[in-house]
């Protein structure tokens, strides 16, 4: 599941509405919401994003969190570490190794890490 998926179905269940209805509000097929929330598809358009908004009536920093959720919910992200330090690289395949094992709380603490890095590397 992604992190877009995960807020979706969550702003779904709030609100009592199911796949079909939510589909047949956007315009598009429910097995795609599906495949959405469980991560089978890429991130969404920004178009969609827009339209969830609207629909369960997010404004301001909740349809802001949403498109960031959407921007960081490719369920197949690939790294390039051409021309990186060769650490960076051993880091980057004992990531994609490992990432299966990985507890919500490590990827949290990880994410802290990534967090302290300085805004022009991210």
């Amino acid at each position: 599941m992604t992190p877009f998926g995960a807020r979706l179905r969550v702003l779904r269940e709030q609100r009592g509405v199911t796949l079909k209805d939510l589909a047949a509000a956007l315009q598009v097929s429910a097995a795609y919401l599906s495949a959405l929330e469980h991560g089978r598809r890429g991130r969404p358009s920004a178009g969609l994003v827009h339209q969830v908004n609207e629909y369960f009536g997010l404004i301001w920093d909740d349809a802001e969190e949403l498109a960031r959720l959407a921007r960081q919910s490719h369920p197949r992200v690939v790294l390039d570490t051409a021309g990186l330090d060769p650490a960076v690289t051993d880091f980057a395949n004992r990531l994609a190794r490992d990432i299966r094992q990985m507890t919500p709380e490590v990827a949290t603490r990880m994410a802290a890490v990534l967090d302290t890095l300085p805004k022009g590397r991210r």
